[in-house]
């Protein structure tokens, strides 16, 4: 990914999830470089808190891991995605083999569903590594001024 001059953007973890070296392995989830920049005053998203002081919410730069549960056409050019929010696992799941077989973890539960306005590269678009139902996302951006129109969920600019 390119670096980016703004304090947020997208931050798209794929399938295994940018552990080290892209779509690595590693026992515990390490950011690619231009990530942490892009999170480093980031918080977790917290639907409860969100929806309680969206006013304060809508401030600050947020981090949300989900699952893509659907994409299509988004405004200008992007690309909507419905996410089932999760929860970081702080250890990745591993076979007994080694490190080469870990992978990215979230929670079984889902937090909540939002959407998501992301701006995909190529590679990320189609192809092995596009972003499908059934893909692990990362986004980095800031919570949107309304909802969605189909059902209502929050929704995520992705910068």
């Amino acid at each position: 990914m390119l670096r980016k001059a703004v304090p947020w953007f997208l931050t798209l973890v794929l399938a295994g999830c940018h552990s080290p070296g892209l779509y690595g392995y590693s026992k515990s989830y390490s950011a690619l470089s231009e990530e942490e920049d892009a999170a480093e005053d980031a918080a977790e998203y917290d639907p409860v808190m969100a929806e309680r002081v969206p006013e304060e919410w809508r401030k600050k730069a947020i981090s949300v891991f989900g699952i893509v549960e659907s994409r299509k056409p988004g405004a200008g050019g992007k690309v909507d995605l419905t996410l089932s929010v999760r929860t970081l696992a702080p250890l990745n799941l591993c076979d007994e083999g080694g490190e080469d077989t870990c992978r990215v973890t979230v929670s079984d539960r889902e937090h909540a569903v939002v959407h998501a306005l992301v701006a995909l590269r190529r590679e990320d678009d189609v192809g092995k590594h596009g972003v499908t139902a059934g893909s692990l996302v990362r986004v980095i951006g800031t919570l949107g001024d309304g909802v969605d129109a189909e059902d209502g969920t929050t929704v995520f600019q992705a910068k």
